[in-house]
């Protein structure tokens, strides 16, 4: 409840009541016994303590209510909270400082969170313009230099036209990441889950994938190898088709950024409930500074990568719809990389839970 009078008048009303008990106290004392003295005494200190307590902490709590209504980052809702919480309880103006200190600590928080969501906001538009704009200016040139020159041969405007589609088929794999990672993103897209032998998915991968392999001597092996002789392969519980993306991902750029005439693994190892899927390179390794970045969009090491990624086709986006894929998994990409001895990835995926599971899909 709020007063209507103000602190001059409170401490007045104080003051004069202090005074009352303390008068009346000098009044009757003299026709008091003296253990009736001590009696009445504790009583008078006993009253005047608890009278200026409340009062000054009521003074306190009005005064500071009043001072915070005027600052527009505080919630007048929430001070009058707090204020109603910590009233007349133990250490009430300690225990609002902490919360106040606390209240305060949160939206320093609030407010980093927002710069940092601010640059990363800026730093995206600002590669994604840079990445569209690289195809489209390519296919426009080609294009452009067909219309401009009537004398073309018909080889050589076919070689350009080529060159227009390729730049396009470019531009067209951005957008199509982009609406995946912005579907991953706000969950539109839903794991359906089925059982499948993720040694036969690798090998698949390894098929698609041995030309490139090929054109930088880099050899592709499953480890351990013995999966069918074991038992028929390691069975994991997951939706097969985007586990073979984020593979594809993973693989393909574990060829891309390895040595050349290096080696390139895939290593499944089961644990418990679980199977740990690793992919490992010999190449150059991360440097630590950038491991917690990889995953970014866009994010390259170095321009020689950036480069290099596009002239092999990559959109620059396939290490951050690998990680959404994996966290809808419930899983983790973890990296391990040491400058000059490789790279590894990492996530585990769950076993089906009976082996019957298996059935429908062995065939």
């Amino acid at each position: 409840m709020r007063f209507s009078v103000s602190s001059r008048t409170l401490a007045i009303l104080l003051s004069l009541l202090v005074a009352s008990v303390l008068t009346a106290l000098a009044w009757v004392a003299p026709t008091l016994s003296l253990r009736e003295g001590v009696l009445a005494a504790g009583i008078t200190v006993a009253a005047c303590f608890l009278l200026l307590y409340l009062m000054f902490e009521a003074l306190i709590f009005r005064e500071i209510n009043t001072i915070y209504e005027g600052l527009e980052h505080i919630k007048r809702k929430e001070f009058r909270r707090l204020s109603n919480k910590f009233l007349f309880r133990p250490e009430p103006l300690k225990r609002m400082r902490n919360e106040i200190l606390g209240m305060a600590q949160r939206k320093q928080q609030e407010i980093d969170e927002l710069k940092r969501l601010q640059v990363l906001r800026r730093e995206f538009l600002a590669d994604v313009s840079h990445e569209l704009k690289t195809p489209i200016f390519a296919a426009q040139g080609f294009v452009h230099t067909i219309l401009d020159d009537d004398d073309t041969d018909e080889f050589t405007r076919k070689k350009f036209l080529q060159k227009a589609a390729a730049s396009l088929d470019a531009l067209d794999l951005l957008v199509q990441d982009l609406v995946s990672i912005s579907q991953l993103e706000k969950g539109v897209i839903r794991m359906r889950r089925q059982p499948f032998d993720i040694t036969q998915l690798v090998r698949d991968i390894f098929e698609q994938l041995e030309l490139k392999a090929t054109r930088r001597n880099v050899t592709l092996a499953l480890a351990p190898d013995d999966f069918q002789a074991a038992g028929g392969g390691v069975w994991v519980l997951a939706d097969r088709n985007r586990i073979r993306q984020v593979l594809i991902n993973l693989i393909d750029n574990a060829i891309k950024y390895g040595r050349e005439n290096g080696h390139v693994t895939v290593a499944l190892t089961e644990s418990g409930k679980t199977v740990r899927v690793s992919v490992h390179d010999d190449g150059e390794g991360i440097p630590k500074q950038h491991q917690s970045r990889i995953f970014e969009r866009f994010y390259r090491i170095d321009k020689s990568r950036t480069r290099e990624s596009r002239d092999a086709g990559g959109s620059g986006l396939g290490l951050a719809i690998s990680k959404h894929i994996v966290e809808a998994h419930k899983s983790t990409i973890r990296v391990h990389s040491e400058v000059g001895q490789g790279t590894t990835l990492e996530f585990k995926l769950p076993r089906p839970r009976s082996t019957d599971a298996r059935a429908p899909l062995a065939s």
